[in-house]
C-alpha cells in the first residue's frame, strides 16, 4: 500500500493536459476527458510498476493528454532487458484495455458511443506512442536498439537525429494534409520542444552516464568488451567508446606492448582528481 501510494505521489499533471481539461470544461465533454485521464493513467502506472518492480528510482510520472513521460533516475546503465520490459510496460495496458472495452460492449455493458471513444483513444494511444521519436517510448525503444550496437553517446546521437528527422516529415504531412488539425501542431510543438532540451543537455545526459557507471551498481555489468587506444589518447575520448551493457578494459598501445588500465581508474581520474584535459599517458605516468 505504502509502494502505491508512494508512486501516486510521482504524478504530476502538464500544463497541456491543464488546457485539455479547461476545454472540455467548456466544450461539455467532461466524461470524455475524464476516460482519456484514466486511459493515460493507466498507460504511465504500467511503466511506473515495472520500474518499481525493478528497484528503479522514479522522478515523477508526468501526464499529458496523449500519453505521458515516466522520468526516471536511471541514466543509461540498467540491463537493456529491464529497459525495454518497463518501456512495453506502457502501451502493453492498452491492450488488455481494449480487450475489456470488447469484452463489455459484447455482453451490451458498454453503449456504442463510448466504446468508439475508448478504442479509438487506445489505439491511437497505443500507435501513437511507438513512433519512433523521442521522448515517446518508440523512441526510448529505439536507443535502446541503438546502445546495442553503439557507444552511449553516438547511439543518443542518432536517436536525436533520427527523431528530429521523423517529426519533419510528420511537419510535411500536417502541412499539406491536415493544415488544420491543432491537436497534430500542438504536439509537433512539444515533440521539436523535446528533442531540441534533449539536444541542448546531450553532454549533460553522457556525464551522467558515466557518473553513474562511476558511483553505481558495478555488478549489474556482466559482459567485457576491450577499448584499444593509443597514449596520446584524452580521456574524454576514450569515454565516447564506452557502450552500456558492458564493462570496458582499456589496452593502451605502446611501443613494447600494450598496457592494461581498468575503467574505473580513468573514470576515478576525471571524477575524483579532476583530470579532464588529461591523456592516457599522463595517467600511466
Amino acid at each position: 500500500m505504502n509502494n502505491m501510494l508512494q508512486l501516486l505521489s510521482k504524478i504530476k499533471i502538464h500544463p497541456l493536459f491543464w488546457l485539455t481539461i479547461v476545454i472540455g470544461l467548456f466544450t461539455a465533454h467532461v466524461k470524455e476527458l475524464v476516460f482519456l485521464f484514466l486511459i493515460v493513467f493507466i498507460h504511465e502506472m504500467g511503466h511506473a510498476v515495472a520500474a518499481h518492480y525493478f528497484g528503479w528510482r522514479i522522478r515523477k510520472i508526468e501526464l499529458l493528454p496523449f500519453g505521458g513521460v515516466a522520468v526516471m533516475e536511471e541514466h543509461g546503465n540498467k540491463p537493456l532487458r529491464e529497459e525495454v520490459i518497463v518501456l512495453l510496460a506502457g502501451p502493453v495496458q492498452h491492450v488488455w484495455m481494449m480487450v475489456l472495452c470488447y469484452g463489455l460492449f459484447q455482453a451490451k455493458m458498454m453503449e456504442s458511443g463510448l466504446y468508439e471513444f475508448l478504442m479509438w483513444n487506445n489505439i491511437t494511444l497505443l500507435l501513437f506512442n511507438l513512433i519512433p521519436v523521442w521522448p515517446l517510448d518508440g523512441g526510448k525503444l529505439m536507443f535502446c536498439f541503438l546502445s546495442t550496437r553503439y557507444p552511449f553517446r553516438l547511439a543518443h546521437y542518432y536517436t536525436l537525429v533520427f527523431s528530429f528527422s521523423i517529426c519533419v516529415i510528420m511537419l510535411v504531412i500536417a502541412t499539406f494534409i491536415i493544415p488544420y488539425n491543432l491537436t497534430m501542431w500542438v504536439v509537433l510543438v512539444f515533440l521539436f520542444f523535446s528533442i531540441w532540451v534533449e539536444w541542448r543537455q546531450r553532454t549533460f545526459v553522457f556525464l551522467r552516464f558515466l557518473l553513474d557507471r562511476y558511483y553505481g551498481d558495478r555488478e549489474q555489468v556482466t559482459k567485457l568488451k576491450p577499448i584499444r587506444v593509443t597514449g596520446s589518447e584524452p580521456l574524454y575520448q576514450v569515454f565516447w567508446k564506452f557502450q552500456r551493457g558492458y564493462k570496458h578494459p582499456i589496452a593502451v598501445q605502446q611501443k613494447y606492448g600494450e598496457h592494461m588500465l581498468d575503467e574505473n581508474e580513468l573514470l576515478y581520474a576525471y571524477f575524483a582528481q579532476k583530470k579532464t584535459a588529461s591523456s592516457i599517458q599522463e595517467l600511466i605516468s
